[in-house]
């Protein structure tokens, strides 16, 4: 099977590609730079040139392999709603190349929106801005076999750079490692690598589900990883006011748990790598 993956050179999606090569897959890979293309030829993945915002080369793409998986996002959070709305254009997109075929389609998506245990048969509320999810159920209301996979808000790992570096940072800058009320709220995680088998596992299901959840840790409190934070960095541990967060203080007081058991069961999908907290509890996470 010939896969392309956007993203491919991302945290997750970089991760996708090793995972489906090493399964014996066929992988062309979105690069927007030398240096990127450089290191995804690397892995033995066929180089695409371009960039979300080249919808014909996407579509091309599309087109011509037998599957699609979407993992791209940009992460400048100062343009959260613009990135949102480019990720919706590029779903969009595809529908005319997919339209008429048996081609899958896996885009990639947060629990944001979603309640306490929430199971992958429950749906976003309509406010969430992130539309990958919704643009997907669009086009398998028009018969594209389209789903989406969505990831903890912690796929965590050596060269993480996403929200426990937050956090790490913030506790840096403050002398306060930081948790908002009593901190019961709780976010879900998962390994880099147990992440990027569930996008293969989906296909090799034939991705006969709306909803795939990339979760290992299920449900771990904020205040526990506020208080290896603490430990680390040798600062105290406190509840702060949601202003101490910033522009992160909606993702610092979000209760994202929920549950993957249908995930699991459907694909055999066992979580091998580290927990959130053991994974954190580490050197490599307060190297700088």
């Amino acid at each position: 099977m010939h896969v392309f993956v956007t993203g491919a050179t991302g945290w997750v999606g970089g991760e996708v590609v090793k995972d489906l090569i090493g399964a014996g897959y066929r992988v062309t890979g979105l690069a927007r730079s030398d240096e990127k293309a450089q290191a995804l030829a690397a892995t033995g993945a066929k180089v695409l040139r371009g960039c979300l915002d080249d919808l014909d080369v996407l579509r091309r793409a599309a087109w011509s392999a037998d599957a699609v998986v979407h993992t791209a996002f940009n992460h400048d959070f100062t343009r959260f709603i613009e990135n949102c709305a480019q990720d919706r254009r590029v779903i969009e997109a595809l529908e005319s190349v997919l339209k008429g075929s048996d081609t899958p389609l896996i885009v990639t998506s947060g629990l944001s929106g979603l309640a306490r245990g929430a199971l992958e048969s429950d749906v976003p509320n309509a406010g969430a801005p992130r539309q990958s999810e919704p643009a997907a159920r669009r086009l398998a209301e028009r018969g594209i076999r389209a789903a989406t996979v969505r990831l903890a808000p912690s796929v965590h790992g050596v060269g993480d750079h996403g929200f426990l570096p937050i956090l790490i940072r913030l506790a840096r800058q403050t002398g306060v490692s930081a948790y908002i009320g009593d901190g019961e709220n709780c976010w879900s995680g998962v390994y880099r690598t147990d992440a990027a088998r569930v996008y293969r596992l989906a296909l090799e299901e034939g991705v006969s589900q709306a909803v795939y959840h990339a979760v290992a840790d299920e449900a771990v409190p904020f205040k526990a990883i506020a208080e290896v934070i603490g430990r680390r960095l040798g600062v105290p541990v406190q509840s702060r006011p949601r202003e101490h967060f910033g522009w992160f203080a909606m993702m610092a007081g979000a209760d994202m748990a929920v549950s993957s058991a249908r995930t699991r069961d459907l694909l055999g999908w066992v979580p091998s790598g580290p927990g959130l907290l053991t994974d954190l509890d580490q050197t490599d996470y307060f190297t700088l």
